[in-house]
Formats: C-alpha cells, structure tokens, sequence
C-alpha cells in the first residue's frame, strides 16, 4: 500500500495523472474542474523541483539527528547498519554521482569501527535483487577493508525499516547487545531511530554525513532535475512516519 501510494505522489507522476484528469474535464466541459486539476499537477511537479523545497522537508529529517564525526562518537558494544543507499550515496544531493566523493553507510561502519567505537558490526538488508543480500553485499566490502568475519553480524531478511529493527533485535537480544551505535542516511535516521525505541532501544544516532546542503553555484528557487530526481526519498520517508505512527510502529 505505502509503496503504491509514493509512486501516486511522485511529482510527475501525479503531474502526468492530474492534467490526464484535467484534459478528462475539459472533454465533459467541466472547465473550472480542468482548470484546477491541471494546475495542481503543474504546481506539484513544480514546488518539488525546486532547491528550496528539499532543503527545508528533508533538511528537517537530516537535522533531527546532526552529524557527529566518528572520531568523537560515544563507544557501543555493536555497530548496526541499516541497508538502503539514499540518493546513490551522493555526497551532496544536488550534486552528479562520483565514485570519489560518495558515502555510503558502510563508510561510517568502518570509520567507527577501526576507530574503537565498539568490537562488533551487524548489518542488516535482504537482497533488494539477485542472490546476494544487501548485509552479505556490505559484509564482503568490510571484510575487504580488513575486519574479520567474527566481527561481522549478518541480517538478511529484512526489505523494510520495520524489518530492519526486527530483525536486529533478535539478533542483538542473542548476543546480549543493548547499547549500539545506529548507522544510516541521515534522512533515513528519525524513522530508524523510532522503530528501535519502540523496541525499547536507546540507539546512538551515528548518522552518514547530511547530503541535502546547497552547493556553491546553486539557486535555491530555480528548477533543478537533481531536486526532482530526489523528491522520491524525502517523500517516502515521510509518508514512512506517517504509515509507521499510524500502525504503531513508531
């Protein structure tokens, strides 16, 4: 239901239907019904094309958790890793993707990690497509920067926040774990940090780096495709909360 109802609201999604609808009224002369409906669309597709609207919706999730360096991040006994790769791991929103300056979460994970901030990392997310789950995906790539496997903790069933905390507790209840230190997009940290809560955790938000920060060179009030292109992630994390308070999950 929550995934039908964002890609309804995708801005040119709805764009596209509204002034579908639009033309539909126009054809049984319902001209003020057309009029509206096609401005809507329009106005839709337009506000979310717009800088500004990111940096105030998805900057207030990104800010409910600030960034804190790792290097001054409290110790835990577990470093857990919640799958998902907002935005492409961009390390600024508006920006082209680039190898070079992309941060996914497991760069946080490792940063922390050989840092001392806590001995063990578990990482959570089944396998979005192919045989290999996205936790398997994360753990060969830490295993690669040199952490061993029995520092690993694999989850691999989870395809959803809730899931995600789900899984994890179980995990973290076998090993005896209760203080962790919570690793993901900072967009993504308040609906993660509410579903562990909920769970009677007290995670340490350990948050990827903001993305949604204006570049130098970018007009906030002038359309971008880059700001289009993102409204998805800000929109499902809203309609995430929502969805998540309304079932009591949060």
């Amino acid at each position: 239901m929550k995934s039908y109802l964002i890609s309804l609201i995708i801005p040119l999604n709805l764009c596209i239907f509204l002034v579908i609808l639009g033309v539909l009224f126009a054809i049984f002369k319902r001209k003020l019904l057309s009029f509206f409906s096609i401005m809507a669309g329009l106005s839709w597709l337009l506000l979310w094309s717009l800088p500004i609207t990111s940096l105030i919706l998805g900057g207030y999730l990104e800010n409910r958790y600030p960034y804190t360096p790792p290097s001054i991040s409290p110790t835990a006994e577990a470093i857990v890793v919640f799958g998902g790769n907002t935005a492409n791991n961009r390390a600024n929103w508006f920006g082209n993707y680039s190898k070079q300056t992309r941060h996914a979460r497991i760069d946080t994970a490792d940063d922390l990690f050989f840092m001392g901030k806590a001995p063990k990392i578990i990482l959570s997310g089944a396998a979005l497509e192919g045989n290999v789950s996205e936790a398997q995906g994360m753990a060969m790539q830490l295993r690669n920067r040199g952490i061993p496997k029995e520092n690993l903790l694999i989850e691999n069933k989870s395809t959803t926040t809730r899931e995600n905390a789900f899984f994890v507790d179980k995990l973290l209840k076998q090993e005896g774990i209760t203080k962790i230190l919570l690793v993901t997009s900072a967009l993504h940290m308040p609906r993660s940090m509410a579903v562990l809560q909920n769970l009677g955790y007290h995670p340490i938000p350990a948050p990827n780096p903001p993305q949604i920060v204006l570049p130098p060179g970018l007009h906030p009030f002038l359309p971008n495709t880059r700001a289009l292109e993102g409204s998805r992630s800000i929109i499902k994390e809203y309609i995430g909360l929502m969805t998540y308070y309304i079932r009591g999950w949060i």
